[in-house]
């Protein structure tokens, strides 16, 4: 038999998975796994465990959580001298990074995925020393994900993000950055910035162009220029609700390196945690680096 760890956020979402947990570790079972079983116990929990156990442990390493515990799953991966192929199970809130690799929302089809789908280098970014999986970000909202009470997400969905969110449109900080990619360069003023590897982000499909692709070696840049008068922030905010690119107060462009200056350190998240503040970024694309179990026919 082949070894199989099983990681899972036990507070996740609306706590679904503790009723199908029986259920999933059957699936493991039927799919020819020993498995090992553990209940994160607190934040970067998963990444510890990662991090720790010893090489040729484990065959599979299956996780069950929102963004943030793929993330340290991941994270944790990353650093290990040699990385398993990894499952994911989602019952976060959101679910980006899922939902943009096609991987069921059914607890059931989703442990089924982890252990019968196929094979997928998917790229990871490099941020620093750190590392995220679909998005690294700067600016208004972004705090959301991780300022929002677990109560809150579990309670009220996607609408405990609206009512967190909406704290931060009368409260806009710029920030001066110098941004610097493989063929551009340039030097303004950002109330928003976002490097992603996802079709959507906090929900948002549209703010990204459709034919992303996860093994290309590049991400896709978002910036949000300051806007100048009430009228800009009226269109910008206007571009945010349907979600669509406005030129005229956004740059978009793909890279697979970039680096980003800023003249006070800013704060950023990594795939919706907090991922510390920084006047100097620099943003790597590890082309298929990330094994990563999804359906046959993505």
């Amino acid at each position: 038999m082949g070894k199989l760890l099983f990681l899972y956020n036990p507070r996740a979402g609306r706590e679904q998975l503790k009723q199908k947990l029986s259920d999933v570790v059957d699936i493991f079972v039927k799919a020819g796994y020993e498995v090992t079983i553990y209940p994160t116990q607190a934040y970067r929990d998963a990444y510890r465990k990662i991090m720790e156990y010893p090489e040729d442990e484990y065959d599979l390493v299956v996780c069950s959580g929102g963004d943030g515990t793929i993330d340290e799953v991941v994270s944790g991966m990353m650093k290990r001298d040699t990385q398993d192929r990894i499952g994911f199970i989602p019952t976060g809130t959101i679910n980006d990074f899922a939902n943009s690799l096609h991987i069921p929302t059914s607890l059931l089809k989703a442990a089924d995925n982890a252990v019968h789908g196929k094979v997928f280098p998917c790229d990871v970014g490099k941020f620093n020393d750190d590392t995220f999986v679909y998005v690294a970000a700067f600016g208004i909202f972004t705090d959301v994900a991780y300022e929002t009470n677990q109560d809150a997400k579990n309670m009220l969905g996607n609408l405990a993000y609206v009512l967190e969110g909406t704290k931060r449109l009368f409260d806009i900080p710029s920030y001066r950055m110098k941004v610097v990619s493989e063929d551009q360069e340039m030097e303004d003023e950002f109330i928003f910035g976002m490097v992603t590897n996802s079709r959507s982000v906090g929900g948002f499909r549209n703010m990204i162009e459709p034919e992303v692709k996860f093994d290309d070696g590049l991400f896709e840049v978002t910036l949000i220029k300051t806007p100048q008068d009430l009228a800009a922030l009226q269109d910008i905010i206007a571009a945010l609700l349907i979600a669509k690119v406005d030129s005229k107060y956004m740059y978009t462009f793909k890279s697979g390196h970039i680096t980003f200056t800023s003249e006070e350190e800013i704060a950023w998240t990594l795939d919706g945690e907090y991922g510390g503040i920084h006047s100097e970024v620099e943003i790597d694309n590890l082309n298929k680096k990330l094994e990563i179990m999804v359906p046959e026919d993505l």
